[in-house]
């Protein structure tokens, strides 16, 4: 705490002297003046330069990295025009202390470069922390206060035995930890585009080995950013059984999902590239796309992504339609009038169903008479295919046109519910009593 007041009272007295300095008065005034200017040129050259970058035919990457790039026309500005005032304030001999102008000078300088450097970084968050974290050392760097930050930093702790666990160890840790973690992303992610070119390897050895890949780099990398902030792992050892507990009912289901996604490699019941369909999830059906260590993503055909719990694989019912043999049989059920003859009408089925190419010759289509209707004989007509991938409803379209084409052309007619109603008058009897009456009402008349 005497450090603390100490560094606090160094700000303080720094902050007096900066207000009551002449010198430091025109400095802010030039700079206040290099700002308003740069926020200017920026808003009068950043939309014209970005319609610009639009129109070039490049790839979204670098169309980001430029648009990243046209943010820095205002640091770039103010620096410039700084580094213009300076020399004139050289060059006319003025007594003017240009320490503040210098301090903003490499402030901006640092900020250029770092924003530069760190566009390889594809994600915008975590390419924003970074570059603010690196920024906000070299600042207290290049203000001479980061030996005293450190020091205050440090200050801030509690003892725990030999140990000493301060605001610096925690932030030294969380620095290393994301430097780490993103190091081993990008070392998965490189040997993950060398797997995917090998071709003896399957594509379940793929996934499984790209999995244990990343698995082991970010474990390492926790293990060696947190032993790199001085943090002894043997003082874990204390709360490993209550921190595994609690870990173990409050994970319980990524645990689950993470050993069925290794499960499901390991046995190959289902692999990226398989046609799947989850009779308990309303009938979705689509091919596997990639699994992930929590869930795999199917994608249908109208390009859905249904992103399912790989513990779902495990514990209901899944028809995999590409396991083992890809031989799939489809069935068209049809109905034709009973004037055609049934040996025709089967065998100019089977004729149609081998017209389509997704049809196999082998087994060949057959067709078979199930029942007789109220007003048509109807059939059923089996063929097989081998590319499910392509779509079932689609290959059940083109056998059904054909069917059809070859229906007319042999003059068989395929009826419609109809009903005929027959309308019967029933006895003369309302005429004669009708006579009666009137003939009761003439009498009446004449008398």
């Amino acid at each position: 705490m005497e450090n603390i007041d100490l560094y606090l009272n160094q700000g303080k007295d720094w902050s007096l002297q900066f207000i009551t300095t002449p010198d430091n008065y025109v400095q802010g005034v030039i700079i206040a003046v290099a700002f308003v200017v740069s926020a200017l040129l920026y808003k009068i050259f950043s939309g014209r330069i970005d319609r610009n970058i639009d129109k070039l035919k490049i790839s979204f990457r670098l169309n980001e990295i430029l648009h990243n790039l046209v943010l820095l026309i205002f640091p770039i500005s103010a620096l410039v025009l700084l580094f213009i005032a300076k020399l004139i304030v050289l060059s006319a001999g003025l007594s003017i202390g240009l320490t503040i102008m210098t301090a903003f000078m490499n402030l901006l300088g640092a900020w250029i470069v770092i924003r530069v450097l760190v566009q390889f970084i594809e994600n915008k968050s975590l390419r924003n922390s970074v570059a603010l974290s690196i920024w906000f050392i070299a600042a207290l760097n290049i203000l001479g206060v980061l030996d005293e930050t450190s020091s205050t930093l440090d200050a801030l702790g509690v003892n725990i035995g030999e140990f000493r666990l301060s605001a610096l160890t925690v932030t030294k840790g969380i620095l290393a930890l994301i430097a780490l973690i993103y190091i081993a992303n990008v070392i998965s992610a490189l040997v993950e585009r060398q797997i995917k070119k090998s071709t003896a390897l399957t594509m379940t050895t793929k996934v499984l080995i790209n999995k244990v890949v990343k698995i082991t780099l970010i474990t390492s990398a926790i293990l060696v950013g947190v032993t790199t902030a001085g943090i002894d792992l043997s003082l874990l050892a204390v709360f490993s059984g209550a921190v595994g507990l609690g870990i173990g009912f409050g994970l319980q289901k990524v645990i689950s999902n993470l050993f069925s996604g290794l499960l499901l490699l390991l046995d190959q019941s289902i692999k990226p590239g398989d046609i799947i369909e989850l009779p308990n999830s309303d009938g979705t059906f689509g091919w596997v796309h990639q699994m992930g260590a929590r869930y795999t993503e199917i994608v249908t055909r109208d390009n859905k992504s249904f992103l399912i719990p790989n513990e779902d694989f495990i514990t209901h019912q899944v028809i995999n339609w590409s396991h083992g043999d890809t031989l799939v049989r489809v069935e068209i059920k049809f109905g034709v009038s009973y004037q055609a003859d049934p040996h025709l009408v089967r065998r100019v089925a089977t004729e149609a169903a081998k017209r389509p190419e997704r049809v196999v010759s082998e087994p060949s289509p057959v067709c078979h008479i199930v029942e007789f209707g109220d007003s048509s004989v109807n059939y059923t007509l089996r063929f097989w295919i081998k590319d499910a991938q392509k779509g079932v409803t689609n290959a059940k379209g083109d056998v059904m046109l054909a069917l059809w084409d070859a229906l007319k052309e042999n003059d068989i007619n395929i009826p419609y519910p109809h009903r005929e109603v027959f309308i019967h008058q029933a006895p003369d009897t309302v005429p004669q009593a009708k006579k009666k009456a009137a003939g009761k009402s003439t009498k009446k008349t004449q008398e």
